[in-house]
């Protein structure tokens, strides 16, 4: 499959192995910017509406101006048209713009880029591993989506070496929190259950149409829930929902009844409005 080529920089299509961003970009040199990456069905991405309104949230918590969210649907049409490919991760980054070295913002206008890249189906199983990191749910920036994402290239690479797609981090106070990407549901006593956004996980957009359309509650979990668990499995843009077959050294049987009805409800409401 040939790799997406387009890129759209602040208003222009531009060849995406061309440079285009300034050196002295904010989001570049203190990773002042947020970001959302959402699914490209056939050219069309899903839950535009949704991903915007995060974009903006994010955005509002670092004190840059709202994203105009008309000019983004653009970029995100002419990037689309641009590449055709069945199945996509369409990146949308939107940074502090230019500005001196330093953590203090410069004058110039916000960058705004959308970028395309290919994707596989995921498999409806995978492994994940407990890092010893922890999230910090008082931070400034916690259930932001920000470019500062040092912290997950760390966790996921551990992750990687246990053989293990995604790693799962607690937070300060030692409870269940989230994956480096993704949010996490567990189902105990027969209860579907999702932590808390005072955990400090991300609002996850999948992780809320499951609230939604499957039922699952909200609830503030120990780490241990992983290990106690019936069930296990986890939701993102690009996961949509699946299920967790290993955690660390513990087996579980599945996808179990409650992760493989939650696939197949996603799977078709997903399928009948790509703009829920």
């Amino acid at each position: 499959m040939q790799h997406p080529t387009t890129s759209w920089v602040n208003g222009s299509l531009v060849d995406s192995a061309d440079p285009a961003l300034s050196v002295l970009d904010h989001g570049l040199t203190t990773g002042d910017g947020v970001f959302e990456t959402l699914k490209a069905v056939d050219g069309r991405a899903f839950a535009l509406t949704r991903h915007l309104d995060r974009l903006t949230r994010s955005a509002r918590g670092l004190g840059l101006p709202d994203p105009d969210h008309d000019r983004v649907r653009e970029a995100c049409a002419r990037v689309l048209d641009a590449n055709p490919v069945p199945l996509g991760r369409l990146r949308v980054t939107y940074t502090g713009g230019v500005a001196p070295l330093g953590s203090e913002r410069g004058d110039d206008a916000p960058t705004l880029v959308v970028s395309l890249g290919t994707a596989a189906r995921r498999p409806d199983t995978t492994a994940v591993a407990v890092v010893p990191w922890r999230r910090n749910e008082h931070s400034a920036v916690a259930g932001l989506k920000t470019t500062s994402y040092a912290e997950n290239v760390v966790a996921l690479a551990a992750a990687h070496r246990a053989r293990a797609s995604e790693a799962i981090l607690a937070n300060t106070a030692g409870r269940l929190c989230e994956g480096t990407g993704s949010n996490v549901f567990v189902v105990l006593d027969g209860t579907l259950l999702t932590p808390q956004l005072s955990s400090g996980c991300l609002a996850g957009i999948t992780r809320r149409l499951v609230i939604d359309w499957c039922g699952a509650q909200e609830a503030e979990l120990p780490l241990d829930a992983l290990q106690r668990a019936e069930e296990v499995f986890l939701t993102s843009t690009l996961r949509d929902v699946q299920a967790v077959t290993r955690v660390d050294g513990r087996e579980l049987a599945g996808p179990g009844p409650v992760t493989t009805k939650a696939m197949a409800v996603f799977a078709e409401r997903s399928a009948d409005d790509l703009d829920p």
